[in-house]
C-alpha cells in the first residue's frame, strides 16, 4: 500500500520562523535577487561569462536598491549593461499591491479603527512610521495610477465576459458595514484573460449592476457573445439589458449548491452525484438526454428537487452552445478564484477598511497586478476553436434553410 506524502508544515520549522523573521526574509531578498538575474541574462540572450553568437551586449556591474514587501525591507543588487539597456519590471510592478496593503493598514492605524496594533505592523513591514500627510501624497500617486488603469477604454472585442462579487467589510461613520466590490473578466480575442473592471457598491441590485455594465459599455465594452454570472436578480435584469446579444450561462456550481435546499437532510448522496455529472457531457443532446434518465430515476422519491432542476437547469447548459474545448471553462465563475483568493488572503490582514477609498485601492491594485500576469503569460484559451465552431455552426444552419 502506496502512503501518502505528509506536506504538513513540521512544527521545528513554524517555531524557527517565528523566532527568526529574518531567516525569511533572506530567502525572500535571494529569490528576488534571482528573479532580477534572470532578467537580466534574457536581456542580453547570455548568462555571465557565457560565449554565445546571440548575446546583445556585456554586464556593467551593479547599484544598490530597497524593495520594501511583506517580509520587510529587502537590500538588492540590480545588474547593469554597458548599452544602459536593462530595465527591470521588479521595482514598477510587485510594490503597487503592496503599497496599497500597507497604506491601508497605516490608515487603519491614524484613524483609530484598529484593535491589533497597526502600527507596529507597518513599521514591520516598510521599516518606517507613517504620517498623515505622507499617507495622503502616497494616496493621490497610487490612487491616480490605478484610475487610470480602471477607466481605460476597451479597444478590442470581448467575447467571453465573466461578473461576479464579493463583499468586504469597510467601516463608515463609525458603523462597519458589508460592501460589495463588483468584478468582471473578459477574454479577449487572442484567448487571454483580462480584467475588465472592478468596482465597490452598497450592495448588490439591479441598479448598482447596471451602473456597473453602462462603465463598461461607455469605455467601449463590444463583442461580447457570452456571459457567465450567478443567477442574483438584479444582475440578470441587467445583463439583459445592455448586453442582450450576449448568451447568459448561470453558473452551475451555486445551482448545485441550491439544490440542497430542495433535498431532505437525508438525502441519498448519489442523486446529486449524478446531477453534477450532467455538466460533463459532449454535448447538449447528450446532457438532455441524461437528465430525462435522471428525473425518470428520482422523480419519485424527491419530486421537489426533480420539479426545480427541470425548470431551471436549462439555464446552467448554455455552455453546450460553445466548442467542447471550452466547457470546463466557461460553464461556472471559477475563473474569478485566482482574484478571489488573492483578495481573501489581502484583505484578511486588514479585516475591516477604515473606508470606501482604502477598499478600493488594494483592489485595484491586486486586480491590475493579476491582470497583467495573465496578459504577459500563455494564453487561457484557444480562441481559433470558437472561430471554427462558428463557422460550422452557420454552415449547418444555412444547409438546414
Amino acid at each position: 500500500m502506496t502512503r501518502r506524502k505528509d506536506t504538513r508544515i513540521p512544527g521545528w520549522w513554524k517555531e524557527a520562523l517565528a523566532e527568526d523573521r529574518d531567516w525569511l526574509q533572506g530567502i525572500v531578498q535571494s529569490a528576488v535577487q534571482e528573479v532580477l538575474e534572470s532578467e537580466m541574462d534574457e536581456c542580453l540572450q547570455a548568462g555571465k561569462h557565457e560565449r554565445t553568437a546571440g548575446r546583445l551586449g556585456y554586464r556593467s556591474g551593479y547599484y544598490e536598491r530597497t524593495l520594501v514587501t511583506r517580509v520587510g525591507k529587502l537590500e538588492l543588487q540590480v545588474p547593469q549593461d554597458r548599452a544602459g539597456r536593462f530595465s527591470t519590471e521588479v521595482f514598477e510592478r510587485y510594490p503597487r499591491s503592496e503599497k496599497a496593503l500597507v497604506l491601508a493598514l497605516a490608515e487603519m492605524y491614524l484613524q483609530g479603527v484598529s484593535t491589533r496594533k497597526v502600527k507596529a505592523v507597518t513599521e514591520e513591514l516598510c521599516g518606517h512610521s507613517f504620517s498623515a500627510s505622507s499617507i495622503s501624497r502616497i494616496n493621490a500617486k497610487l490612487d491616480a495610477e490605478l484610475a487610470a488603469f480602471m477607466r481605460r477604454p476597451l479597444e478590442e472585442a470581448y467575447p467571453y465576459v465573466i461578473v461576479d462579487a464579493r463583499y468586504e467589510k469597510v467601516r463608515e461613520g463609525g458603523v462597519v458595514q458589508s460592501q460589495a466590490v463588483l468584478i468582471a473578466l473578459g477574454i479577449n480575442g487572442d484567448g487571454r484573460r483580462c480584467v475588465l473592471a472592478v468596482e465597490r457598491a452598497n450592495r448588490e441590485s439591479h441598479s448598482s449592476w447596471r451602473d456597473f455594465l453602462v462603465g463598461l459599455k461607455e469605455r467601449g465594452l463590444h463583442g461580447v457573445e457570452f456571459v457567465v454570472s450567478d443567477d442574483h436578480p438584479g444582475l440578470k435584469k441587467a445583463l439583459a439589458e445592455l448586453l442582450p446579444e450576449a448568451v447568459w450561462q448561470r453558473c452551475y456550481v451555486p445551482f448545485l449548491r441550491n439544490a440542497l435546499d430542495h433535498l431532505p437532510r437525508k438525502a441519498d448522496d448519489d442523486c446529486l452525484t449524478e446531477l453534477r455529472w450532467l455538466y460533463d457531457r459532449h454535448d447538449l443532446a447528450e446532457a438532455r438526454r441524461d437528465l430525462a434518465a435522471w428525473l425518470g430515476k428520482w422523480q419519485a422519491k424527491y419530486p421537489k428537487l426533480c420539479d426545480w432542476a427541470e425548470e431551471n437547469i436549462e439555464e446552467t447548459f448554455a455552455f453546450y452552445r460553445l466548442p467542447r474545448q471550452h466547457h470546463k471553462h466557461l460553464k461556472s465563475t471559477n475563473m474569478l478564484e485566482r482574484i478571489n483568493q488573492e483578495l481573501k488572503r489581502r484583505t484578511h490582514v486588514v479585516r475591516i477598511f477604515p473606508n470606501e477609498a482604502s477598499c478600493l485601492r488594494l483592489v485595484w491594485a491586486l486586480a491590475i497586478e493579476i491582470h497583467e500576469d495573465w496578459i504577459e503569460g500563455t494564453r487561457y484559451l484557444n480562441m481559433e476553436v470558437l472561430r471554427e465552431h462558428k463557422k460550422e455552426q452557420l454552415r449547418l444552419t444555412e444547409a438546414a434553410g
